[in-house]
């Protein structure tokens, strides 16, 4: 990738390893960096440093703001929101129901990218802290003291229960992604890297380093196990055609230092009080312990001492850093060596550090083997059935019900018509007569259908054959819901057989279309150029389901697989 004139966004630009790629991004001459942080001023104050020390005027801008939630929610924090019945509303939607262009618009993430259309990100906000750390453990027992309290204060109970939503791992981190992916999409980045995390500094479930939890912490154990799922989640955005390109590396130690200097130690952002503890007044140990307010105590100002700032991990002791970095514990890496290494990565070195080419690569893939006995496991089933009389259409186990909707429909044109051609020369009005037929006389194909759960719409587009059960809309016993036609269409498209004149118009096209592509690749030399040729097709003569559907699947869904 050529960094020169390009935009480059640094996504928790503002710490440690943050400000050691941006420093390192300037030798590609970019046109700008873009550093963000959760928090105003510190974006606006690096921003100002970093101009005045490369003496430019604005070649790094700041954005600030929590970039896993809305725009509206971006300043605030969690608990602003949380504590809000109609902010955890909107929060709980945002990351439970179904993507939509509403929500992706609305989104911090959408918005950043819309203003910056940087061409570069590089990501190194801590994902898995930033999800994990809400502490579903946390949540879970809040929940069950009010549950189990006597008051059975019904509001305080749903309160709880949708903090517990709110505090679960997977869902933040699937709507982050998505929203992610498709921003990108829409403006264009080509290029995403990723700092990711081990979760433990590179130790094992044996890490003696916790917060008073126990060993391995759960807490903890859940970072790593979210650090683990994007990682998977960005290896299959890899695999996605038209995407940026993708990249991470994960540290698998310490990440030091930023400063060591003289001062004030701090928690959460405050200093330490230091109180004074008379050695006469020593309490005695009875049958409880009780918890004691500061003010009981006599305060001495707060701690100063000599520590190292290792930036987003916290400051520690001489004694802190060096247990924590000695040999055969989370030793330690430089943000400058990370930062050396993403540099190499994006203008085409290879470090060998990148995870996501570590997984393509050590991926067991598709064998020759198995496509070789492809055709053998075909040919076994169509002998079967003709043996049974009956034919093997779909039972929407796998899913999507799309699948089985398109399945089912390929197989009415198929028993009515065999081939390609005698359907092409077919009308779509009397497509729809005949299908009708058919359905009305075959009960046991109709039967077949509503009972794996894909309705069927007849042609007036007013009247539908179901059963009890239906994938979509998927109904609890005794649910109703409303109908407008808006909804039928949606039902229709991904799951329910379409006997409408229009659809069997939809599929002259897909049959004209896969005609015509395969004439266009038509290789005379017969070499291995054309995948897709006229035998694969057996020169449309027969009306293969499956074929015909996973041509839909990769030229309609744009569905298709990069490696294989």
């Amino acid at each position: 990738m050529d960094i020169l004139n390009k935009k480059v966004l640094i996504l928790g630009g503002w710490g440690l390893v943050g400000s050691a790629i941006a420093r390192k991004i300037t030798e590609g001459k970019p046109k700008q960096i873009i550093i963000t942080s959760l928090f105003r001023n510190d974006a606006e104050q690096i921003c100002r440093e970093f101009n005045k020390e490369y003496r430019k005027k604005n070649l790094f801008v700041p954005a600030w703001g929590n970039v896993f939630v809305r725009e509206e929610f971006k300043d605030m924090d969690m608990e602003e929101y949380l504590k809000d019945d109609k902010k955890r509303a909107k929060y709980i939607n945002d990351i439970v129901n179904e993507l939509d262009d509403r929500m992706l618009k609305e989104s911090a993430m959408y918005i950043l990218l819309e203003k910056f259309k940087p061409d570069i990100i590089i990501d190194c906000i801590n994902t898995a802290t930033a999800i994990a750390y809400l502490n579903i453990y946390k949540s879970f027992y809040d929940l069950l003291k009010v549950a189990n309290s006597k008051e059975r204060n019904f509001d305080k109970l749903k309160e709880y229960a949708e903090r517990m939503i709110c505090s679960t791992y997977v869902p933040p981190l699937i709507r982050h992604v998505q929203l992610l992916y498709n921003s990108m999409l829409k403006f264009k980045t080509k290029f995403y890297f990723k700092v990711g995390t081990s979760g433990t500094g590179g130790m094992g479930l044996n890490i003696p380093f916790t917060h008073s939890e126990e060993k391995p912490s759960r807490v903890l154990l859940s970072k790593s196990s979210v650090a683990g799922a994007q990682t998977l989640l960005l290896f299959l955005m890899a695999r996605t055609p038209d995407g940026p390109k993708i990249k991470e590396i994960k540290p698998t130690a310490s990440i030091a230092w930023k400063k060591i200097t003289y001062g004030d130690i701090r928690r959460k952002g405050k200093p330490i009080t230091v109180f004074e503890t008379d050695f006469n007044k020593a309490e005695t140990l009875k049958s409880s312990f009780a918890a004691r307010d500061e003010n009981e105590f006599r305060k001495k100002g707060s701690l100063k001492t000599v520590y190292i700032d290792t930036g987003e991990n916290g400051i520690f002791s001489r004694g802190e850093f060096e247990a924590i970095t000695m040999n055969g514990q989370m030793e330690f890496v430089t943000p400058e060596e990370i930062a050396e290494n993403i540099y190499r990565e994006l203008t085409g070195g290879n470090t060998g550090n990148d995870i996501i080419s570590a997984l393509d690569s050590s991926a067991m893939e598709p064998s020759y083997r198995a496509g070789f006995l492809q055709h053998k496991a075909v040919e076994k089933i169509k002998e079967l059935e003709k043996k049974n009389k009956t034919y093997s259409v779909a039972f929407e186990m796998l899913g999507p019900p799309r699948l089985s909707k398109l399945l089912f429909e390929a197989h009415l044109l198929k028993l009515i018509y065999g081939n390609f051609w005698k359907f092409l020369k077919d009308n779509p009005k009397n497509t729809t007569k005949k299908v009708l037929e058919l359905i009305k006389k075959n009960s046991s194909l109709r039967n077949e259908i509503v009972s794996i759960g894909i309705p069927i719409l007849l042609p007036d587009g007013k009247k539908v054959l179901r059963g009890p059960d239906m994938k979509i809309p998927a109904l609890a016993k005794g649910e109703t819901l409303k109908l407008d036609r808006k909804k039928v269409e949606k039902w229709t498209y991904d799951c329910w057989v379409d006997m409408r004149e229009s659809n069997w118009k939809n599929w002259k096209k897909r049959f004209e279309t896969i005609i015509k592509q395969t004439d266009s690749n038509f290789d005379e030399l017969f070499s291995s150029r054309v995948t897709f040729s006229h035998d694969y097709w057996h020169n449309f003569n027969e009306i293969n389901i499956g074929k015909i559907v996973g041509w839909i699947f990769i030229n309609e869904e744009e569905g298709l697989r990069m490696k294989g």
